[in-house]
């Protein structure tokens, strides 16, 4: 049984505290990995709930190979979103407050993979050529890698 189901099984639906990590990968041209994400069929940045034992890192650099088949190099700190605005009912009824990391990355290895049971799709964007169907709960990554804010970001 994983972590989550583990906690599940002892608090239902109830709120959890639940730690997400995941990369903004760019290639040559500064375009942006994304995903097609299996579960909701919107476009976002690979990553994903961090397993017991793990560091955010690891975290990243499992989620980004489970969704792209990409091997990550070096990570740099972007941002961390915590607080209220990330509290949110899944839709499976679960109840989670999210702490999120999120690291960029300029190097990688391997062959993008195009589908599994996590991903329907990948591609590079341009970040001013954005599909429209993107994954709501990381506009505010997106909204931060096209601002000014001096890095890394920290948002409650």
């Amino acid at each position: 049984m994983d972590y989550i189901s583990y906690v599940r099984s002892m608090v239902g639906q109830q709120p959890i505290i639940m730690v997400v990590s995941g990369a903004i990968i760019f290639d040559e041209q500064r375009r942006v990995l994304l995903h097609l994400r299996a579960d909701t069929q919107t476009w976002g940045f690979p990553g994903g709930y961090m397993e017991l034992g793990e560091s955010v890192k690891e975290t990243a650099r499992r989620e980004v190979f489970e969704e792209t088949g990409l091997k990550i190099g070096t990570l740099e700190l972007f941002s961390i979103y915590s607080g209220e605005g990330n509290q949110k009912t899944l839709a499976n009824g679960d109840q989670v407050s999210l702490v999120q990391h999120w690291f960029t990355c300029e190097d990688f290895t391997g062959e993008l993979i195009k589908e599994n049971e996590e991903t329907l799709d990948t591609a590079f964007f341009s970040l001013d050529k954005l599909p429209e169907n993107l994954f709501l709960s990381q506009m505010k990554v997106i909204n931060d890698l096209q601002s000014t804010a001096s890095k890394p970001i920290v948002r409650d």
